[in-house]
């Protein structure tokens, strides 16, 4: 049974046009929630992103196609159903996927790809039913889909910008999503409301609106017992510190007497023997600098690297550049984990600087007898430029003429051809190389490089400070590789091949196969 015409110019008409607003912010969030927590928990945030908007667009191609099938009489009922599972699944949807992660990792990524295609299918439905229930009501069709889209556009620019700089840091992926979700249902509740004289059973989607709003605000509430049960899958022991911030997702672990820093899911140290990883990080390249006064470490927001560099009498300033805020002030501030560095970052001798490190560098004209590059691996092209040709040609322009530069190169047992590319690219920089390895049970066996300017480095066979894992026997081992950890014929990592990214998936690929 058609309905008579009504004019355009009604006011629940043009707040439909407004809720095209929020319409199009909640879509835009699921695909940046999905987006955001893939490349957590699976690195490579270019490729990521990338297919979670070509799978999510594709989707919504589909939506949108889907959406002439609806009879003109169904187009308000059908809407609201589709807000209310479009909130109700988009709600869910990032708490669910970390869920998945935690408990049941193998089936992640199908779960993952076909939640982003039934949210874009959704959501791809959304705007047509709007616009064939505008037009319905003899509006102009230009004017329509100028106000329409307008009002789409609008609403994609404002979640892009909130969900970097406030909704992800503030919020969290779990509560951004629960909160867009009680929006899409706020719309479709609203819409109910104002055109309940042309809208079928009523009373039971109502409650149907009523029930979601309240499940989705259950969830807003307790997202955060939620996570911390999901990462407590993930990770396997209790969390006792967890937060997300603009740049990356920190969880900190403890079981008994080991606490254990995790940086988008992966291991960054264990406080039962990062003293070897830190330790061959420092002090083989230290301990040939005597006269070295002045250090930098990039990366490294633990302090657990500065820690041992100020065990050098010798050092008489050193400059920490990070780029996370939360990460240094974490390490600061917690009285336990200011513990495991020893209160290095409060050290007076200590300057924390929370930047981009490569734009530091560039801005920046100190010199430093010793460079520590403690980057998190190059899973992903952000992090892959950190090891690149450019930005050691701009390490070597703050390294002095008879310093070292030390680099963390992953390992060399289960990503080799990661390790020896960071080895070659140092040499196409210009720098005289003498890679090292050193087992650190948590990792397995991993990989640094000392970069010189000048050829002529000697490991060391004696240590000034109190050491706990070298000394002249694990030094002379940690210099010589045995057969089955020889160089491999690798290319460099340049900014525009980003060869060693490519070489890193391959490498732990592999592994984790």
């Amino acid at each position: 049974m058609s309905h008579p015409a009504r004019p355009a110019g009604r006011f629940p008409d043009r707040l439909l046009i407004l809720s095209v607003f929020v319409v199009a912010s909640c879509g835009l969030a699921y695909e940046l929630i999905a987006g955001a927590l893939s490349s957590y928990l699976l690195g490579d945030s270019v490729l990521q992103f990338s297919s979670i908007i070509g799978c999510y667009l594709f989707a919504m191609g589909v939506g949108s196609h889907l959406s002439k099938y609806v009879d003109d009489r169904d187009v308000l009922a059908r809407f609201i159903d589709i807000e209310l599972l479009v909130g109700l699944l988009g709600g869910l949807s990032a708490t669910l996927l970390f869920l998945l992660f935690a408990w049941m990792s193998a089936p992640f990524r199908s779960a993952l790809y076909a939640l982003v295609f039934v949210l874009g299918v959704l959501v791809g439905m959304e705007i047509p039913l709007v616009m064939r229930v505008l037009n319905a009501r003899q509006a102009s069709f230009s004017e329509l889909v100028s106000r329409v889209l307008t009002f789409d556009y609008l609403g994609a620019l404002a979640v892009s910008l909130l969900f970097p700089l406030v909704l992800a840091p503030k919020l969290g992926l779990s509560r951004t999503g629960f909160l867009f979700g009680m929006a899409n249902v706020a719309v479709a509740l609203w819409t109910l409301w104002h055109y309940r004289a042309e809208i079928p059973g009523l009373r039971p989607r109502i409650l149907r609106g009523v029930l979601v709003m309240a499940f989705l605000a259950a969830g807003l509430a307790g997202s955060d017992r939620l996570t911390r049960w999901a990462e407590k899958g993930l990770f396997g022991d209790e969390v006792i510190f967890a937060t997300t911030t603009p740049y990356q997702r920190l969880v900190v672990t403890r079981w008994k007497d080991d606490t254990r820093l995790y940086i988008n899911g992966n291991l960054q140290f264990s406080s039962r023997d990062e003293h070897r990883y830190h330790e061959a990080l420092v002090h083989p390249a230290l301990q040939s600098l005597p006269w070295a006064r002045r250090a930098l470490v990039l990366g490294g927001g633990d302090g657990l690297a500065v820690r041992e560099i100020l065990r050098h009498a010798n050092i008489q300033h050193v400059t920490l550049v990070d780029l996370d805020p939360a990460m240094t002030d974490l390490f600061s501030r917690n009285t336990e984990l200011a513990a495991l560095n020893a209160g290095a970052l409060t050290d007076p001798r200590v300057t924390i600087i929370n930047a981009d490190a490569g734009q530091w560098l560039e801005t920046n004209a100190e010199v430093f007898d010793l460079i520590v590059a403690d980057f998190p691996d190059p899973s992903s092209f952000g992090l892959g430029k950190l090891y690149s040709v450019p930005i050691y040609r701009l390490m070597a322009r703050h390294l002095a003429e008879n310093g070292a530069l030390v680099v963390q190169s992953t390992s060399p047992w289960f990503a080799p051809k990661s390790f020896w590319c960071i080895d070659a690219t140092l040499r196409a920089a210009g720098f005289s190389t003498h890679p090292y390895h050193a087992q650190v049970p948590s990792f397995g066996e991993w990989g640094f490089n000392l970069a010189m300017k000048r050829p002529g480095f000697v490991p060391p066979t004696r240590y000034s400070v109190p050491t706990r894992f070298l000394d002249a026997d694990s030094t002379r081992l940690m210099f010589s590789f045995p057969p089955d950890m020889r160089p491999l014929p690798v290319e460099p990592n340049h900014l525009n091949t980003q060869a060693l990214v490519h070489y890193f998936e391959e490498d732990w690929g592999k592994v984790i196969r």
